[in-house]
């Protein structure tokens, strides 16, 4: 059972803790805060009232991470882990946290119907997010992950141990990458760099995510550019393609693919907040 002391003095803090975060300009500041609590108890949110009364290394330690957290250091880089769709990642500095945002593209690439075995592509993989994910939702497939990042990529190969995912060291605009998978690929996604260089950003992005995972160019496009081309040469007739992309640039994103002329089915999609994401297309079999 808990105990009305345990329960009041731990709220206490984080009623503090929230408050002190919003006035930091976090608008999660009650979730943070909880997180926070429960990350140093070693629990879950839920289970914060079933704790004995925090002692005064708990509370230091909790004041501590909690005024981080309103310097707006970003509360995935305090707790070192992310949770994306059905699994939970380890991510820190030097890699793309992911956003829930990319889990309605997560979403649609789990209900495409692909072959028994099929072989995912994932582009620009940072932590392996969308790799490790669909490896889960679909443990028969050959999934490989790209990206030209080394610290990425040491997130990644925690992210993948005990998985079959392929991680590959590359840089996607790199003229004939991976030709052996030309025209093998089942699906392709990606979540690349589109953020056009001139975007104000919240300060937990443009002070703690990379620069070389957030930014696409001036208009957001270029590697989004080099993305649909791999998409283009990969897939299979009838693989699937899905590319996130920055929301001021969903028409451009649709129109690029279907300039391509290998493409049907070109499909822009919101996520859950109602912004333009992210675009999907099927490799036509006359292209």
């Amino acid at each position: 059972m808990w105990r009305s002391g345990a329960m009041s003095s731990m709220r206490r803090e984080i009623d503090t803790a929230a408050a002190q975060l919003a006035e930091a300009g976090i608008d999660s500041a009650r979730y943070d805060a909880e997180e926070l609590a429960a990350y140093l108890a070693g629990t879950e949110r839920g289970r914060l009232t079933l704790l004995d009364p925090p002692d005064q290394d708990f509370l230091s330690r909790y004041r501590e991470i909690v005024a981080a957290r309103s310097r707006r250091v970003p509360l995935q880089h305090l707790t070192g882990t992310a949770a994306f769709g059905p699994v939970m990642l380890h991510v820190g500095p030097g890699v793309f946290i992911p956003r829930p945002e990319t889990e309605a593209m997560l979403e649609w690439a789990t209900a495409q119907r692909l072959a028994a075995r099929p072989v995912i592509v994932d582009v620009c993989t940072g932590s392996g997010a969308l790799a490790v994910a669909l490896a889960h939702h679909r443990p028969a497939a050959r999934v490989i992950a790209v990206d030209d990042s080394d610290a990425a990529l040491n997130y990644a190969r925690r992210n993948t141990a005990g998985t079959a995912v392929e991680l590959v060291r590359a840089d996607v605009t790199e003229p004939g990458l991976l030709a052996e998978l030309d025209g093998r690929a089942d699906l392709v996604v990606a979540n690349p760099p589109y953020v056009p260089d001139d975007i104000d950003l919240e300060p937990e992005v443009a002070q703690h995510d990379p620069p070389h995972a957030v930014f696409g160019g001036a208009d957001g496009m270029a590697v989004i550019t080099a993305v649909i081309g791999l998409a283009g040469r990969w897939l299979r007739p009838g693989g699937r393609f899905a590319v996130e992309h920055d929301e001021t640039t969903s028409a451009r994103t649709a129109e690029m693919v279907e300039a391509t002329g290998l493409f049907e089915d070109i499909t822009a999609h919101r996520d859950l907040a109602g912004r333009p994401r992210f675009v999907t297309a099927r490799r036509s079999a006359d292209g």
